[in-house]
């Protein structure tokens, strides 16, 4: 099978022929329609991520048909079309994976590939009402945004929520889902273009956050300080984010691209009655609960731009460039 493959730190992404795998007993065997990229590739290939080993096939989000069955397996399962969970092992614990949890595309093979075979319990029925192109842009994204949204910070309806770097896969999922939850949702972005792309999703409006004032400002305009914030920047600005959490508030963040957080003001935490949460991935019950609501909200993943798995080099230079608006996907199969 072709698929593509990474062979060393800062090395492009290349077309590959490796063997097609055969199932196990209790896997099933995908035949790939599409993939996603997720900013968890960009970091492997910059050699930023940890247990490192090359060669290695990248690719957390897939979504295909099942072409077979491990010894003994459910052979009603031949043909259908399927959405894969990329999260592994996540253990006894709902309140924290345990430490043999993995993730698709590193150490295992990832979905950058024409098949990749995988424990039955791992794969769900796709959603009808989306492609293939869509539900690849599902997997890894929904199940971070829904686990940091509903089961971390306990979003519910009617509440206001600020979700910070809009455009990003996760936030742009996590903004589709609070606000088909019936939350009240605004956005932040260094983007004109992105801020505008976000209330033709339902949010309510934004803020540069470049702006020395944008605190003050989206306040203002919301009308209040915000019951639920979701942030994947950390850094320098999430004491920012201090100032725009209403009392008795939740900040929760799932990625730390700005860095370390420097010198939190405690009292600011405390006084405001403040719950900052850590978040990352999901159980398979949150999978499960996030394919469910998709389902149910009839959501429709954006995709970016698609690109044929020859070309991924290229995609995930737009992924890294950070220019892309929802999901940059890789189409493997008509």
């Amino acid at each position: 099978m072709q698929v593509l493959q990474l062979d060393g730190i800062n090395q492009p992404l290349v077309i590959q022929e490796v063997p097609t795998p055969t199932p196990a007993a209790g896997e099933v065997l995908v035949e790939l329609r599409a993939a996603a990229f997720n900013h968890r590739d960009v970091w492997i290939q910059k050699g930023q991520y940890g247990g490192l080993k090359f060669p290695c096939i990248l690719g957390s989000d897939g979504a295909g048909v099942i072409s077979a069955v491990g010894e003994g397996g459910d052979e009603s399962l031949l043909g259908q079309a399927v959405v894969i969970n990329p999260g592994h092992n996540w253990g006894d614990n709902p309140r924290a994976q345990a430490k043999n949890f993995k993730i698709l595309g590193l150490p295992d093979q990832g979905t950058f590939a024409e098949y990749i075979s995988v424990p039955a319990h791992y794969v769900r029925a796709m959603p009808a009402h989306l492609s293939f192109e869509q539900a690849a842009a599902l997997p890894l994204g929904g199940l971070t945004a829904y686990r940091a949204a509903f089961t971390r910070a306990e979003l519910q309806a009617g509440e206001r929520v600020l979700i910070t770097g809009i455009g990003g896969g996760v936030a742009v999922l996590a903004l589709q889902m609070a606000v088909a939850r019936g939350a009240e949702v605004w956005v932040t972005s260094s983007s004109v273009e992105k801020l505008a792309r976000a209330q033709e999703l339902g949010a309510k409006g934004g803020a540069n956050y470049n702006d020395e004032n944008w605190v003050a400002d989206l306040t203002k305009e919301a009308g209040g300080l915000f019951d639920v914030i979701i942030d994947s920047a950390a850094g320098p600005s999430f004491n920012a984010l201090l100032d725009a959490a209403a009392p008795g508030g939740r900040i929760v963040f799932f990625g730390g691209t700005l860095g370390a957080i420097p010198q939190v003001p405690p009292a600011k935490v405390f006084w405001k009655q403040l719950t900052i949460l850590g978040s990352t991935m999901g159980t398979e019950q949150d999978f499960a609960a996030m394919v469910s609501l998709v389902e149910e909200k009839q959501i429709v993943p954006v995709v970016d731009q698609v690109f044929p798995l020859a070309e991924g080099e290229a995609a995930i230079r737009r992924l890294a460039d950070g220019a892309q608006f929802g999901k940059v996907v890789l189409r493997v199969k008509d």
